[in-house]
C-alpha cells in the first residue's frame, strides 16, 4: 500500500488536538512529512534538540518532535509498528543515558561518567515502546567506580543521581515532559532506595525475587549510563532468569496471574465503549503471556528463543515446532492490530492510555483517527483478532480446576490387574511417608497426573518393575511438583518414564538422583546425537569469570543431560547403537577437556604455569577409539613435555614433576569425584607405565623411553587404541607420531602370537563371561575380536586406526580378514552398547528387555537376538582359527 502523507495529516488535524498542535508548531518538520520525506523528518526531529545546553529542554524538543514525525509516518502507512517501537525506544535509551551523564556532571563536573547503569524492563527493554509509555527501569552502581564528591558516601551519591535523572526526564514544563520514569519494579519498592548497588542487586535476584520479576528480566538489557556495568549485572543473574530445568511454579504463576487479570478486569469482554486493549480478554497482554510462558519452558535449554521482541518470539517458538505456525501467525497478525489501536489511542492528547473511550463520539473520533468509517466498523476488527488471542491463549491455561477422576476410575481405566492392592499401595504415598508429597500443592499436582501415569503404567513392559522403581523415584525425590506438572503438561513422557524405569535400571537410577533430566525429552532436539568435541566443549563450559566448583557443576550437569539422552535413544531405538556410542565418546571427550581446563586454572592460581612445558592426556580402549557404552571407564594416560628442571612461576612454585602429578591428580578428580548427582565417569590410569606403581604422569620422553625398552606386548596392544585427546596440536602432534612409532617396530611374529595367545587364555581362566548377552567376555565375543585385530596389527605394522572398527576395514581391504569380521564386531558392539542399560548384568534380561534390546540391534526378538549372537561369535572364532590354528570352545 502506497503511503499517502497528506490524508494522514488531514486525519491527525482533524482527530487528535496533540498532533494539530504540534503540525502548527514546528512548520519546517510539516513540510517535509506534507512532501512524503519520512527518513528527512525523522532526521531533523533527532536534531530537534541540538545547540540547547539544558538538556532537559534539548531532551523535550526531540521527543515532541519524534512524536509528531513517527506519528504521521504511522499514519501515512510508511512506517511499520516495529519501526515506530524501536524509534522510540532508541530514543528513550539516548534520553535515560544524557540524564544519567548530565546528573554525574552536575555533581562531579570533571569526572567522567561511569558507575551507573539503566537496565530496561518491559516494552523498553525489547525494543517496543509505544507512543506514551511510561519507562520502567532498574538503576543500579558501582560504589567502587561511582564519581562522587569527597564528603557523600556512594550509596548517598547515587540516590541523588537517580533522583535528578527521574526529575530531568519526568517533569512536565512548557516544552511537555520526556518520559515518566516508574521505579516500582525494584527489589521491595516501597522500602529499597531508587538506585540498588549492583552487589545487593545480584544478591536479591540469586536468592529471593519473585516469579513476576523473572518474567520482567526476560526482557532486560543494559540500555544506558555505564552499559558495561548493566551488562555485568545481567550476566550474573541469567541463570535466575534462564533455567534449563523446567519450573512450573513459574509457569502456573503466570496462568493465575492471567486468570486474576481476567477476572477483575471487569470491563467489557469485547472491544467497544471501555474495552481494554491491554488488559482485556484477548489483550496484548494475553499475547505476551502466551510467548512469556512458552519462553519459560523451553528458553532455558534454547537460547534462540531467547528474544524479547514479541513477534520475533512468535516466529522463533513456531520455528522450532514449540507451537503451530497457525497459532504464531493470529497471535502476531493481533499483536500488530492492537499495538496499532493502543497508539491510536495515545496520539489523541499524548496520555498513556490502552481504553477505548467510552463516550460515543469520542470513540468515533479515535475510529476515525486509525482509518475507519466509525466505531463500530473498528470495533469489529479489533474484535476478530481478540475473539482469536483469547481462544488459543485460553487452550494454553484452561484445564487447572478440571475435576480429576477419582483414583478407583484412574485404575479401572488403566487396565492394571489387582487394582484392590495397588488402590491401597498408592494410598499410602500420600500419608506422608514420602517428603515429595507431603505439601498440598505436591498432592493437588500429583492428582491431576496420576490417571495418565497409571495408563502409562498400564502400558508399561513390567508394570510391577515400573511401579517399584517410580515409588523408589518418589522415594528420594525432595520435591516432585515440577516432575508431575512436566508429565501434566507432556502426557508422552510418562510411557517414556515408564519405559525408562522398566527397562533401564542405570537410566532409572540416574533419574532418581535428578528427576529435572526428564526436561531434556522435550526439547525439539532431544533424540539427535550431540554435536562435534569442540560444540559439546563449548556447552560443558561456564563463563569465564565463574568459580572452579561452579564449572565444575555445569559440566556435570551438561554431561548427565547428553548420556541420559543418549540413553533414552537407545531404549527407544531412535539410533544406531553405534552412532550413540560415537556420541558417547565425543560427549567424553569434551568432558576430558573441560574439566582439565578448569583443574589447569585453578591449580596455576596458585602454582602458576610452565611457559614450554604443558599437560597432555593420551586416550586409551574406548575412550581412544572413540566409542564409549553408557558404563566405560575412561583408561587415560596423562603425560607432560619438557625437561624435569627449573619451578612453576606461581606464588607457591613447584617443580616439573611434582606440579604435573598433582595437577594430574586435580584433573582426574574432576571427572571422577563422586557428588550429589553421581561421579562423571570411572578414571582409569593402571596403563600409564609401570601402572600403579609408577608416577601418575610420566614426562614425555619418560614414556618414550619406557615403550620402547621396557613395555610389554599387552602395553602395545593397548597402544594400538591410543589417541591424544588433550594438549596443544602440535604436542599431541608430537605423541600421536611417537606412539606410531613404538606400534611399527619390527617384532618377531612367533613371539608375538604367543604372548598374544597366552595373555588371552589368562584373561579367560580370570575374568569369565558372566551370561549369554556378556558379548564382551564371551569366547569369540568382543575381547577376542580386539586381541585377534591387534596381534595383526603389530605383526603387519599395518591398519594403526584407533577406531576397532576402522583398523578392521584397513585389514579387510588388505585381504587379512574377511567382511565377517567386521559385521561381526558391529553387530556384538551393538549389544554392548544397548546391554549396558538393559542387561547391565549381562544374563538374560526380563522379557521385555530383551525386547527393546534386539530392537536396538535391528532384529526382531529375543531369541533371533540370541541367534544373531551365537553367528557373530562364530564369524570371529572362524577368524582365530585362520589366524592363529586355534579353536575356540563357543559354550552358551
Amino acid at each position: 500500500m502506497r503511503a499517502d502523507w497528506q490524508e494522514a495529516i488531514t486525519r491527525a488535524r482533524a482527530h487528535s488536538p496533540f498532533l494539530a498542535r504540534a503540525l502548527d508548531d514546528m512548520p519546517g518538520l510539516r513540510d517535509l512529512l506534507l512532501a512524503g520525506e519520512g527518513d528527512a523528518a525523522l532526521a531533523a526531529a533527532k536534531g530537534a534538540g541540538e545547540g540547547i545546553e539544558d538538556v532537559g529542554v534539548a531532551l523535550r524538543r526531540e521527543k515532541r518532535a519524534l512524536a509528531l514525525a513517527l506519528a504521521i509516518g504511522d499514519l501515512a502507512g510508511a512506517f511499520t509498528l516495529e519501526r515506530v517501537t524501536a524509534t522510540l525506544s532508541e530514543f528513550a535509551d539516548r534520553a535515560l543515558d544524557a540524564a544519567i551523564a548530565e546528573a554525574i556532571r552536575h555533581r562531579t563536573p570533571d569526572a567522567r561518567p561511569q558507575g551507573f547503569a539503566a537496565i530496561a524492563l518491559g516494552k523498553h527493554g525489547s525494543r517496543e515502546l509505544n507512543y506514551s509509555s511510561d519507562i520502567d527501569p532498574i538503576l543500579i552502581y558501582d560504589p567502587e567506580a561511582l564519581p562522587r564528591r569527597e564528603r557523600d558516601e556512594p550509596a548517598e551519591a547515587a540516590q541523588r543521581i537517580a533522583r535528578r535523572v527521574v526529575e530531568t526526564l519526568g517533569r512536565v514544563t512548557a516544552d511537555g515532559y520526556v518520559f515518566r520514569v516508574d521505579l516500582r519494579l525494584r527489589p521491595a519498592a516501597e522500602v529499597t532506595p531508587p538506585a540498588l548497588p549492583i552487589d545487593g542487586a545480584i544478591s536479591h535476584y540469586e536468592s529471593s525475587a519473585l516469579t513476576w520479576e523473572r518474567a520482567a528480566f526476560m526482557r532486560a538489557r543494559a540500555a544506558a549510563g555505564d552499559t558495561g556495568l548493566g551488562a555485568r549485572f545481567l550476566d550474573a543473574i541469567r541463570p535466575f532468569i534462564w533455567r534449563s530445568s523446567l519450573d512450573f511454579g513459574a509457569i502456573d504463576e503466570i496462568r493465575r496471574l492471567t486468570a486474576r487479570i481476567r477476572a477483575d478486569q471487569g470491563g467489557p469482554a469485547q472491544p467497544g465503549p471501555g474495552y481494554n486493549v491491554k488488559r482485556g480478554l484477548g489483550g496484548i497482554r494475553e499475547i505476551e503471556f502466551f510467548v512469556q510462558t512458552h519462553q519459560l519452558i523451553h528458553a532455558g535449554r534454547d537460547a534462540s528463543l531467547r528474544d524479547p521482541r514479541i513477534l520475533s518470539a512468535l516466529e522463533a517458538l513456531a520455528v522450532a515446532g514449540h507451537i503451530d505456525g497457525h497459532s504464531a501467525r493470529i497471535m502476531g497478525e493481533a499483536y500488530v492490530a492492537l499495538r496499532t489501536a493502543e497508539h491510536r489511542l495515545q496520539m489523541v492528547q499524548d496520555r498513556q492510555t490502552h481504553t477505548l473511550p467510552s463516550g460515543a463520539e469520542e470513540l468515533a473520533n479515535v475510529a476515525r483517527l486509525a482509518g475507519f468509517a466509525g466505531a463500530q466498523e473498528w470495533c469489529a476488527h479489533l474484535h476478530e483478532h481478540t475473539e482469536r488471542v483469547a481462544r488459543i491463549y485460553g487452550e494454553l491455561i484452561d484445564g487447572e480446576d478440571d475435576a480429576a477422576p477419582s483414583l478407583g476410575e484412574a485404575l479401572a481405566a488403566s487396565g492394571l490387574a489387582d487394582t484392590g492392592a495397588l488402590s491401597a499401595r498408592i494410598e499410602k504415598w500420600q500419608d506422608g511417608r514420602y517428603q515429595a508429597l507431603r505439601s498440598t500443592a505436591a498432592q493437588t499436582a500429583f492428582r491431576a497426573v496420576l490417571p495418565g501415569l497409571l495408563e502409562a503404567l498400564g502400558q508399561a513392559p513390567d508394570p510391577q518393575t515400573a511401579l517399584a522403581r517410580f515409588e523408589t523415584l518418589l522415594q528420594r525425590l525432595p520435591s516432585a511438583i515440577n516432575l508431575f506438572r512436566l508429565l501434566e503438561a507432556r502426557p508422552a513422557l510418562a510411557d517414556q518414564l515408564m519405559r525408562i524405569l522398566t527397562l533401564a535400571p542405570p537410566l532409572a537410577d540416574e533419574l532418581s538422583r535428578r528427576p529435572e533430566l526428564l526436561d531434556a525429552l522435550i526439547d525439539k532436539g532431544a533424540f539427535a546425537l550431540p554435536g562435534s568435541v569442540g560444540q559439546l566443549a563449548q556447552r560443558m563450559r561456564s563463563a569465564p569469570d565463574a568459580d572452579y566448583e561452579a564449572r565444575l557443576e555445569r559440566l556435570r550437569r551438561t554431561v548427565g543431560e547428553q548420556r541420559f539422552m543418549l540413553g533414552v535413544q537407545l531404549i527407544e531405538a531412535a539410533q544406531d547403537p553405534l552412532d550413540v556410542a560415537a556420541g558417547l565418546g565425543r560427549v567424553a571427550e569434551a568432558a576430558l577437556v573441560v574439566a582439565t581446563e578448569a583443574a589447569e586454572a585453578e591449580y596455576a592460581t596458585r602454582h602458576g604455569r610452565f611457559a614450554e612445558r604443558e599437560l597432555l592426556v593420551l586416550g586409551l580402549g574406548r575412550l581412544g577409539g572413540g566409542s564409549l557404552t553408557y558404563a566405560s571407564d575412561l583408561d587415560i594416560v596423562y603425560l607432560f613435555t619438557g625437561s624435569l628442571d627449573g619451578e612453576s612461576d606461581g606464588a607457591k612454585p613447584l617443580g616439573p614433576t611434582l606440579y604435573f602429578n598433582r595437577l594430574a591428580q586435580r584433573a582426574g578428580a574432576a571427572l571422577s569425584v563422586p557428588t550429589a548427582q553421581g561421579a562423571l565417569y570411572e578414571v582409569d590410569t593402571r596403563l600409564r607405565p609401570q601402572g600403579k606403581q609408577g608416577p601418575l604422569a610420566a614426562s614425555l620422553e619418560s614414556f618414550a623411553r619406557y615403550q620402547r625398552d621396557d613395555a610389554w606386548t599387552w602395553e602395545h596392544m593397548a597402544l594400538c587404541r591410543a589417541r591424544p585427546v588433550y594438549g596443544s596440536d602440535p604436542r599431541r602432534a608430537e605423541l600421536a607420531g611417537l606412539v606410531r612409532e613404538v606400534l611399527c617396530r619390527p617384532r618377531d611374529a612367533d613371539g608375538l602370537r604367543k604372548d598374544v595367545l597366552a595373555m588371552r587364555a589368562e584373561m579367560a581362566e580370570h575374568k569369565p563371561p558372566r551370561g549369554p548377552l556378556d558379548v564382551k567376555l564371551l569366547r569369540g565375543g568382543l575381547v577376542d575380536c580386539e586381541f585377534l585385530v591387534h596381534f595383526l596389527q603389530l605383526r603387519d605394522a599395518a591398519a594403526f586406526k584407533p577406531a576397532l572398527h576402522d583398523a578392521i576395514a584397513e585389514l579387510e581391504a588388505a585381504g587379512t580378514v574377511t567382511s565377517s569380521l567386521s559385521r561381526a564386531h558391529d553387530f556384538l558392539t551393538r549389544v554392548l552398547v544397548c546391554g549396558r542399560l538393559l542387561a547391565p548384568d549381562g544374563v538374560a534380561a526380563h522379557p521385555a528387555a530383551m525386547l527393546a534390546l534386539a530392537r536396538a540391534c535391528g532384529v526382531g526378538d529375543g531369541d533371533a537376538l540370541l541367534d544373531r549372537i551365537a553367528g557373530a561369535r562364530r564369524d570371529i572364532a572362524r577368524e582365530w582359527h585362520d589366524i592363529f590354528g586355534q579353536t575356540l570352545e563357543l559354550t552358551p
